[in-house]
């Protein structure tokens, strides 16, 4: 048996900048559905670094994923959105005009049917899976001692934890776990790093005090039995081996990105990215708009700041779909009474 659902908008993830356009809707009297595949709100905030800190938030000075969804989730809850998570976008066919647009969209996990004037797809960069690296049987110590992402970094208290990669997750969780790890090793295939500056110093210094370890070569083998990791086998440009003791070991190797059904909904896209313009953010498709990391334009900057101002340049073309007839008439939340009891704070 399949729900049909009757809406004004379908947002197509539910991560900060699907989050913020549910308020900036809210605020011009647009309801609407939210669907994502994870098993909870938040995207990769929640998903891959719920306790890494986020620094470049207008107005937080430092904020950690789960902190901001957790912010944006209290901001939405005027709003009333209906969540469905757990859930895939299956199709999406428009079955409107240009003009009037109108469309059904259908999941694949409980054949639920949605039918709105317009969608908005803020699905980042599409479903993501972490690059794992070419070891053998790795998969046997996955979910016990090998870990793609920290999701609670009082799992790793007193741990023996090994860091694999260079970039900016590895550099990142290095500093923040090692004074809660009972030994941090980091190992990178060279001494190079791609990480900011200021926090490969940092790990540099941890380094020469003596607080951590620094192996420069690729881990060739697991040691282990019953699923527990007891140590990895560490080869060297000169071909030579040794062993490092290690409880958990967290490869970054980065993500890979798929659009999924995204890419049979009739929209151009380059190089995985929707094309959108830059006054309301809409695709070539009337009605479908695309905000947040999925979507590209010139001057792009895939930060969740820029992701929010698109949201709410959106919702300003939106509110034209759901409100034909109706003029919008724009106003401050800081001056407005009738935003003001939409929020729940007018005196």
């Amino acid at each position: 048996m399949t729900d049909h659902i009757e809406t004004d908008v379908v947002i197509i993830g539910a991560g900060p900048v699907g989050l913020f356009a549910v308020f900036e809707l809210g605020l011009l009297d647009i309801k609407c559905h939210l669907i994502d595949i994870l098993p909870k709100v938040g995207g990769q905030c929640a998903e891959l670094y719920p306790e890494k800190p986020i620094y470049d938030i207008p107005g937080f000075p430092m904020v950690t994923g789960q902190g901001l969804v957790d912010n944006l989730m209290a901001q939405v809850e005027p709003f009333n959105p209906t969540f469905h998570l757990n859930e895939m976008v299956e199709s999406l066919e428009s079955i409107g005009t240009p003009e009037a647009p109108l469309f059904r969209v259908k999941t694949s996990e409980n054949g639920t049917t949605f039918v709105c004037k317009s969608v908005i797809i803020a699905a980042g960069g599409g479903s993501f899976q972490p690059k794992k690296p070419p070891i053998d049987n790795i998969e046997a110590y996955e979910g016990t001692s090998v870990f793609y992402a920290v999701r609670k970094m009082e799992m790793f208290r007193n741990k023996k934890v090994l860091i694999v990669g260079g970039g900016d997750s590895a550099l990142d969780w290095t500093v923040n776990l090692q004074p809660i790890a009972k030994r941090l090793t980091l190992l990178h295939r060279r001494d190079a790093f791609r990480a900011a500056p200021h926090t490969v110093e940092k790990m540099r210094s941890l380094v020469a005090a003596g607080d951590m370890d620094l192996h420069l070569g690729q881990v060739s083998a697991l040691k282990g039995d019953n699923h527990v990791l007891e140590g990895a086998v560490i080869r060297k440009d000169d071909g030579s081996e040794h062993l490092v003791d290690c409880d958990v070991m967290l490869p970054f190797f980065g993500l890979t990105m798929k659009l999924g059904p995204i890419a049979d909904w009739g929209l151009n896209l380059h190089e995985n990215l929707v094309p959108v313009d830059t006054e309301k953010f809409e695709t070539n498709v009337p009605g479908i708009f695309a905000i947040g990391d999925i979507n590209t334009y010139p001057g792009k900057l895939k930060l969740i700041l820029s992701g929010f101002h698109e949201g709410a340049l959106a919702a300003q073309k939106v509110h034209r779909y759901v409100y034909p007839e109706k003029k919008l008439l724009f106003q401050y939340t800081t001056s407005s009474t009738s935003l003001q009891k939409k929020l729940g704070v007018a005196a």
